[in-house]
């Protein structure tokens, strides 16, 4: 009788892990379901639906990249403005494409930093100063990595995107942006 109760106690453990995990995942899979409903219905679209659903940002605005003062890139944001948007950032997604990004609006210049911790790409970390001018990025963050990725100055804006995207279209430190 012992050993029947301690199985019973096993399985009783195994099932509330699996719908604990379950339930940290809903997220997870909810996204992806909507991401192929939506796949589906794409042809269907108007041109005004927010941009880029299937990486999982949803369009609050734009940041422009200029060189010299001249526009040379643009992408779709989503914006993190308060503490929890930011602590949560890009985490928990599984893509993202070169059309989108992440926006991250500080209320003041400090020195900012940021960690990969939860994030399951690659990520470009673009600090900007409270005059919209990059003053360092962070290429190729490290997936799940804890380490420190510093602005090594004071930043009021920080911008993410896909891992190798500022040497694949440009953008250095010196240069601006916009939004």
């Amino acid at each position: 009788m012992e050993k029947r109760r301690s199985y019973v106690s096993y399985i009783l453990l195994a099932v509330f892990t699996l719908a604990g995990a379950l339930y940290l995942l809903r997220p997870l899979l909810v996204s992806n379901r909507n991401e192929a409903t939506s796949a589906g219905t794409e042809s269907s679209a108007s041109s005004t639906a927010p941009a880029a659903p299937a990486s999982g940002i949803v369009k609050e605005g734009e940041v422009v990249f200029l060189k010299g003062g001249k526009q040379f890139r643009k992408i779709d944001v989503e914006i993190a403005e308060n503490d929890t948007e930011r602590q949560k950032g890009l985490m928990f997604r599984p893509y993202l494409s070169d059309s989108v990004g992440m926006l991250f609006v500080f209320e003041e210049a400090t020195p900012q930093s940021f960690w990969m911790r939860n994030t399951m790409i690659s990520l470009d970390i673009i600090y900007v100063d409270q005059n919209k001018k990059i003053v360092s990025i962070q290429k190729k963050a490290k997936p799940y990595s804890e380490e420190s990725l510093p602005s090594f100055g004071n930043a009021q804006y920080v911008v993410e995107v896909n891992g190798g995207y500022c040497d694949k279209y440009g953008i250095q430190v010196g240069d601006e942006i916009a939004f």
